[in-house]
């Protein structure tokens, strides 16, 4: 058996026991307070390997103390440290280990992801293996939220990078890596009109939310399955009461796009807006929060060295596209080789019955320690 996937079949107790802690403490997106306890927690768990130093915003970077006496450039590890999870989930959805899984709240996106790199880096140390580069992996608090805070030391970090290897979960219970994501952005369109009685004073009334129906139809013809562009008009809100006629509604939009040069063209689009009944005014905000991660050849270079080393750990490597975005979309559009979903393999992510499967925890930890190692 490989010496790497030999290691971490050893250590799956400890990895298993890793995860349960990481899981129990909970680390929603908007508790500051919280976040900072799973940091405090994470790198005490590392302090014997790593050189963990604190950002602003609540984010954390491990520098890890590996084999090999001269190291040029570096090799970034992506996670973040926040779930969608509130605070209290634990008490009705708790850690478990049954039916060959762990259960609970984060621990698909991304708690074991994170895991399994740590425990990567141990098999380096323990087995000796020099590596080449510099190894960090940073956590960001706030992927889960748009990355507003992380963004600018993700993308600070990923210039100096050979290669940037992102801890989400695997595509599909046979975890697919991710060689391509759709980018991601938010537009919310808000329309003003003219408050009347209405049931006195009908006619002099100019509804938002009539000429906000009129604007929804519009947007929604933005979509274009056939080139990767899907446009959904998701939150709405508007008006009084009944009998009021509403001066005022808006809508939230969520788009994503397959491919950059496309966004232009969407975000055009949206800005063209005009209203339809002339007594109302139509206002667009927002655009693209995430670009698309593309499959360029630094991508699809980096999949086919992790297929090679999938095959030394007895695992048929296939790869993905997902119309959801990471901080890998960040990365790639640098133009920096990514390869995303490298963490747990389950399913239910942000869902009750999100887990992980126990017999996949080992080729993962082996394989990222393989890539460090290669890369």
């Amino acid at each position: 058996m490989d010496q790497l996937l030999s290691y971490a079949k050893q250590k799956q107790t400890d990895m298993i026991a890793l995860t349960r802690e990481l899981v129990e403490c909970e680390s929603p997106s908007d508790s500051p307070e919280a976040i900072r306890r799973f940091v405090d927690l994470f790198a005490e768990k590392v302090a014997d390997i790593a050189d963990c130093k604190r950002v602003a915003g609540g984010h954390l970077q491990c520098t890890f103390r590996l084999p090999g006496k001269k190291k040029t450039g570096q090799v970034m590890a992506l996670g973040h440290s926040d779930t969608v999870y509130p605070l209290g989930t634990l008490a009705k959805m708790p850690f478990r280990q049954s039916k060959d899984r762990l259960w609970g709240p984060g621990v698909l996106d991304m708690k074991a992801g994170i895991v399994f790199f740590v425990f990567a880096m141990r098999a380096l140390r323990d087995l000796d293996i020099p590596v080449n580069r510099k190894v960090l992996l940073q956590l960001n608090s706030d992927e889960e939220v748009g990355s507003d805070s992380s963004r600018p030391l993700t993308e600070k970090e990923a210039r100096r990078s050979a290669a940037v290897l992102v801890l989400e979960p695997g595509q599909g219970m046979n975890g697919m890596l991710k060689t391509a994501r759709k980018g991601v952005g938010d537009y919310l369109v808000a329309v003003k009109g003219k408050a009347a009685h209405a049931g006195v004073d009908f006619a002099n009334g100019a509804s938002a939310i009539l000429e906000l129906a009129r604007q929804i139809e519009k947007i929604s013809s933005f979509t274009q399955p056939e080139r990767g562009i899907t446009v959904n008009p998701g939150v709405i809100s508007g008006g009084t009461r009944t009998n009021v006629i509403a001066a005022e509604a808006q809508v939230e939009v969520d788009i994503r796009i397959a491919r950059m040069k496309d966004g232009a063209g969407l975000d055009k689009k949206f800005r063209s807006l005009k209203a339809v009944d002339k007594r109302c005014t139509v206002t667009v905000t927002g655009g693209l929060n995430r670009p698309p991660m593309e499959r360029t050849a630094g991508i699809v270079a980096l999949f086919q060295k992790a297929k090679a080393l999938g095959l030394e750990l007895g695992v048929e490597l296939e790869e993905s596209s997902t119309g959801g975005g990471s901080d890998g979309n960040l990365t790639a559009a640098l133009g920096i080789p990514t390869l995303d979903g490298l963490g747990g393999v389950g399913e239910g992510a942000h869902a009750p019955n999100e887990s992980i499967l126990i017999d996949r925890m080992a080729d993962r930890t082996a394989l990222l320690a393989k890539l460090v190692q290669a890369i």
